[in-house]
Order: structure tokens, then sequence, then C-alpha cells
């Protein structure tokens, strides 16, 4: 493993970082407080090719990999984690499952406009009653002619109402779980409720509703009666970006709290001159390299072409989401009464970090996948 980037990666993660700096970060509050997408920058960034960024180029993907994917997931959660998880959908979810179990007129049909933002997708596999155990799903799907027909509703669905395009999954018959592709203006689709969320408010969480639902049987994704192997396979890269998005965050705790610390004065000195203080951004700073490596040696994996990581997957987003957790607990603390002010940048991060500890599989569940795995079970 080479730990220094070629120049096609550092070129995408600097270029990242600037349009983050100038495109995001003036914005994200404002989007925050007013809970909408930033969905013109989402569709810019598809311009510039960040959102197919794992498509190779016969598709319309930009191409340039995992290790690049995961800089620029962690720049852009610097800036907004909302946009940067619209983001990680798109690639890790959507993008990734279409290019492993489409057809090759599904890849031709969808990927193109994907890649480019011309189309945005989402991922929609929970339920009310099927979070952590998504085998218990109840929407259906069941045969009717030559097609198939839809029928329930999925819950915490991201980019889900701003969607063109929708990967959901079903239980189907006896066979199991079935996934399938569909177009947002589906006979019988609509979108439902609108959540009104504590963080990551910049990106559109909805419900997803299906009632006589009619779709072809080309709409399959991947064998039918297999979906969960879709679902388990793809969560693997997507915890990719979700890791990564959990450093950004945390980096961008410690930036706020390097440069709060030697302004604020208390007992005629800046604080950053407190040894209590010191040892708090000594163990932040820890935290966020050691999550970095885990990151960028995980998306390594995924370029090299290895078939499974699994375990690694699941230890790098615990890990990265537990370690986002004492960072972003730390500089609130740091700051004192004003990092618990919306008018510090500290008080959204702190919001914005929950959540990786929640979706895309809980702590919980990694820990279990974890244990699995290095039991041998």
């Amino acid at each position: 493993m080479d730990f220094q980037f070629n120049d096609e990666q550092r070129m995408a993660i600097d270029a990242a970082r600037r349009f983050a700096a100038e495109k995001l970060a003036p914005a994200a509050a404002e989007h925050d407080e007013k809970a909408e997408v930033n969905l013109k920058a989402l569709k810019e960034l598809g311009e510039l090719g960040y959102l197919g960024m794992t498509v190779p180029e016969e598709y319309g993907g930009s191409d340039m990999g995992a290790v690049a994917y995961a800089g620029a997931m962690v720049e852009f959660s610097k800036a907004d984690a909302g946009v940067a998880v619209g983001v990680s959908v798109q690639n890790s979810l959507v993008n990734d499952a279409i290019l492993h179990f489409g057809t090759e007129k599904q890849k031709k049909e969808y990927l193109p406009k994907l890649a480019s933002g011309e189309w945005i997708g989402c991922f929609s596999l929970t339920e009310a009653g099927a979070g952590s155990d998504p085998a218990s799903m109840k929407t259906t799907a069941l045969r009717d002619g030559d097609g198939f027909v839809l029928n329930g509703t999925k819950n915490f669905t991201t980019n889900g109402g701003i969607a063109d395009v929708i990967i959901v999954f079903t239980r189907y018959a006896e066979k199991g779980n079935s996934a399938f592709l569909l177009k947002k203006d589906a006979s019988g689709f609509s979108v439902g409720k609108h959540e009104n969320k504590m963080g990551i408010r910049s990106s559109s969480t909805t419900e997803m509703v299906f009632t006589g639902c009619r779709l072809p049987s080309d709409a399959v994704l991947g064998e039918e009666g297999k979906g969960l192997k879709v679902a388990l396979a793809t969560l693997d890269g997507g915890r990719i970006g979700i890791a990564g998005q959990a450093v950004g965050i945390a980096e961008a705790a410690l930036d706020e709290s390097l440069r709060y610390s030697k302004e604020r004065v208390q007992f005629g000195k800046p604080i950053s001159e407190f040894e209590v203080l010191q040892f708090m951004l000594a163990d932040m700073a820890t935290d966020v390299e050691l999550a970095k490596t885990m990151l960028f040696k995980v998306a390594w994996m995924k370029d090299s072409g290895q078939k499974r990581f699994t375990k690694e997957s699941a230890m790098l987003k615990l890990f990265a989401s537990e370690m986002a957790h004492r960072v972003c607990h730390k500089a609130v603390q740091i700051h004192g009464g004003y990092g618990f002010m919306k008018d510090y940048k500290v008080e959204r991060l702190y919001r914005d970090q929950r959540i990786t500890e929640i979706y895309e599989g809980t702590s919980e569940i990694q820990r279990f996948v974890i244990a699995r795995s290095i039991l041998g079970a």
C-alpha cells in the first residue's frame, strides 16, 4: 500500500477542498437552518465528475477511484455534511449497485445520467419495522403478467425528495427479497413524509410510498429473490463514504477547536496554553489521524479489486463514527457555552456527527459483523 496520493488523486482532492471552501461552506449554515438541500451544488459536483467517481469512463464516469472519493468526502464533509452524504449515496449506494449488479442495458441507461448529475439517485431499504433487520421488510413485489406490482412504505431514504432514480428493496413471495430500479415518474410511486432531523439538515430524508406501483420485468436489479445480496455487498462500499463523512466532520471540529483555543483568553492567556486543553487537542488529533489512515486503507482495498472487505469496512465505519463523536464532544467542551450556540460551527458539527453512528449500519451492527468475521461464524 502506497501512502502517497498519485497526481490524479491529489488533484481530485485538492479541487474538492476548493469547491467546499468556495461553494459549500458559505451557504452551509443557511441550508442547515432552512433544512433545504443545496441542489445547485450537487448538480455542479456532477458536472465536475464527483457524482461518478467510481464509475468507469465507458459509462460516463470520471473513474477516479475509491481513494480519491474517500478524500473528496472528507473535504466536502468539513464544509457541509448534508451535501457530502448526497455525494456518498450517489457514488457508493446507487452507482456501485448498478455497476456491479445491473444488466448492460441498465448500466447504459442509468449510469451516464447519474454520473453527470443530470439524475440524482437514492437507495431505499429501511422501513419502520425493518432497520437493522432488513430481512423483515414488509414492502412486497408480486408478479403481475410480464411485470411486477410493488406495495409498501420505506423510511429514512437519503436523497428521497430530490431523487430521479430509486433503488428499492422488497419482499418477493417465497423467493426472499428483490431489488428494483425505477424512475420517479413510475405509476404508483410517491414521496411521503419529509423528515425534520437533528443533523445533516441540508440533506433530504423522506418516506417512499409504493401503492400498486407497476414495474416492467427488466426493472429487477440483480437476481430475483437475491436483493439482500445486492444491499449487503453495496453497503460494504457505502461505509467508506460514511467513514469519510465522519472523518471530515471530526477534522473540521479539530480545526475549529485549534483556532478558538488560540483566540480565547482566560486567566490572562490563551486557553491553548493550558495543559488540560493541550491534552484534549492531542487526543483529538490522534483520533482523526488514525481514522484517516483506516479510511484510505479500506479505500485502497476497494481500488485494488479485493472482492471482500466486509470486516475492514465495518471496523472503519465503527471507529470513524465513534471517533467523530468523541472529537465533536471535546470541541463543544473546548468552546464552552459558545459551543452550544448556533453562531459557532461546532454546534452544527456536533449534530451532524451523530447520524454517522446510525445510518448504513449502526455501531452495534458493525460490532456484530466484526465479531462474526473474527470468530469465523
